[in-house]
C-alpha cells in the first residue's frame, strides 16, 4: 500500500513491498499511457475526428490499473460509459481502440460501436455500454455461467456512482448474493453523477451500507491507490474463488474533466480539481513512492512519458489512415461480423 500523512497533503509515500518493483513500473507506465491517450481525447474530438465525444476517466487511472492486474488473464471485464481506462489497462491494443474511436473498420468493433462500445473478447474485455448500472447485470450473466462451465473464472463490473440510485444495480447485485456467484461489484466513485454531486442524492448516506442489505462483504477503498485497489480486488478474487459468492468494492476517486466532451463545468470549483490534482493524483503517488523507494528516477520516469506519447501518437495516425466500414455490411448480424458468437448459442 502507499502511505501517506493525510494531514500534511501526502507529502511522503512508501511502498511496503507486497508487489514487486518491476510490476509496479509497468502499473506506472500503464497508468501514464492512459492519461496520455485519455488527454488527447477532447482535442480530437472537438476537431470533428472522434464523432459523438467521449467520457474521459483522466484521473481514474489508478482504479483500473489496480483492480485488472489483480485479474487473471481469463477474468472477465465489464465497463460502463466511461470505459477507456479499463480497457487500456487490459491491454486492448492502443490502434484498434484509436480506430474505433474515429469510426474506422479497424476498430475493436470495426468502427461501429464508438466510444461506449469498445471491446476485445480475445483479452476478456466484453466492454462498456451506454446503459448506467448495466454492467453489473451483464456481470451476474458472465459469473453465472462460468460457475455453470466450472472454469474458475470470475467477472468484475465497473460502474459509476450514479448507478447507485438504479434499481438495476440492486436488483443484480441481489441475485450474484443469493447465488454465491464469482462476481467483484466495483463501484467507482468519482463523487458526481454527470454534474450531481452524488452524496446529495443518496439516501442513507453510505453507498456501503446500501450494498450491505445484500448479505456480501463491502469495502472502502482508496481510488487514488493503486496498490490498495490491487489488494482488494485480490482478495475479492480469491474469496470468489474459493466459493464465497461476490464482494461489492467502493473505490473514491475523481475525474480531472467534465462529464463529456464539451461540457461546461460550473457544479464544482477550480480550487476543488486543483486540490485533488495536488493531493491525491493517482499517478504522482506511485511516481513519488518509486523515486522514493529508488526503483525509479526522474529519467527513466520522463522515458515513461514519452513512449506514451509516442504510443498515442501511432494510434492516432493510425486511425487517420485506416479506412471507413464499407456502408453495404451495416445490416450484418454480430455473428457474422464475428463468427466466435454464432459458435457459442
Amino acid at each position: 500500500m502507499l502511505t501517506s500523512d493525510v494531514e500534511q497533503g501526502y507529502p511522503e509515500r512508501r511502498i511496503d513491498g507486497s508487489v514487486a518493483p518491476e510490476e509496479l513500473i509497468e502499473w506506472l507506465d500503464t497508468m501514464i499511457t492512459i492519461r496520455t491517450f485519455e488527454e488527447a481525447l477532447d482535442p480530437l474530438s472537438l476537431a470533428g475526428k472522434i464523432p459523438g465525444g467521449v467520457h474521459a476517466a483522466v484521473g481514474q487511472e489508478a482504479v483500473a490499473v489496480g483492480a485488472i492486474r489483480a485479474l487473471r488473464e481469463d477474468d472477465v471485464v465489464l465497463s460502463s460509459h466511461r470505459p477507456h481506462h479499463h480497457a487500456i489497462a487490459r491491454r486492448v491494443d492502443l490502434n484498434a481502440m484509436m480506430a474505433e474511436l474515429f469510426g474506422r473498420a479497424s476498430g475493436t468493433n470495426s468502427g461501429r460501436g464508438g466510444s461506449m462500445h469498445i471491446g476485445d473478447f480475445d483479452r476478456h474485455y466484453f466492454g462498456g455500454n451506454g446503459i448506467v448500472g448495466a454492467s453489473v447485470g451483464l456481470g451476474v450473466g458472465v459469473a453465472l455461467a462460468a460457475r455453470q462451465r466450472g472454469t474458475g473464472q470470475v467477472a468484475i463490473s465497473f460502474f459509476g456512482d450514479g448507478g447507485v440510485n438504479t434499481g438495476r444495480t440492486w436488483e443484480a447485485i441481489n441475485l450474484a448474493s443469493i447465488w454465491a456467484l464469482p462476481l467483484i461489484v466495483f463501484c467507482e466513485n468519482n463523487l458526481y453523477a454527470v454534474e450531481t454531486e452524488t452524496a446529495t442524492v443518496t439516501a442513507g448516506g453510505s453507498i456501503l451500507r446500501r450494498a450491505e442489505g445484500f448479505g456480501l462483504p463491502c469495502i472502502a477503498v482508496d481510488g487514488q491507490d493503486v496498490v490498495a485497489v490491487h489488494d482488494a480486488v485480490d482478495a475479492a478474487c480469491q474469496r470468489a474463488r474459493d466459493g464465497h459468492g461476490p464482494t461489492f468494492i467502493e473505490g473514491e476517486t475523481y475525474r480531472y474533466l467534465g462529464h463529456s466532451t464539451g461540457q461546461v463545468v460550473n457544479y464544482r470549483t477550480a480550487e476543488e480539481v486543483e486540490q485533488w490534482r495536488r493531493l491525491r493524483d493517482p499517478i504522482d503517488r506511485l511516481r513519488e513512492a518509486l523515486l522514493a523507494a529508488q526503483y525509479i528516477d526522474d529519467h527513466s520516469y520522463l522515458e515513461l512519458v514519452r513512449r506514451a506519447r509516442q504510443r498515442v501518437e501511432e494510434a492516432t495516425d493510425y486511425a487517420e489512415r485506416s479506412i471507413w466500414p464499407d456502408p453495404s455490411t451495416g445490416a450484418r448480424g454480430v455473428t457474422e461480423i464475428d463468427p466466435r458468437l454464432a459458435e457459442n448459442r
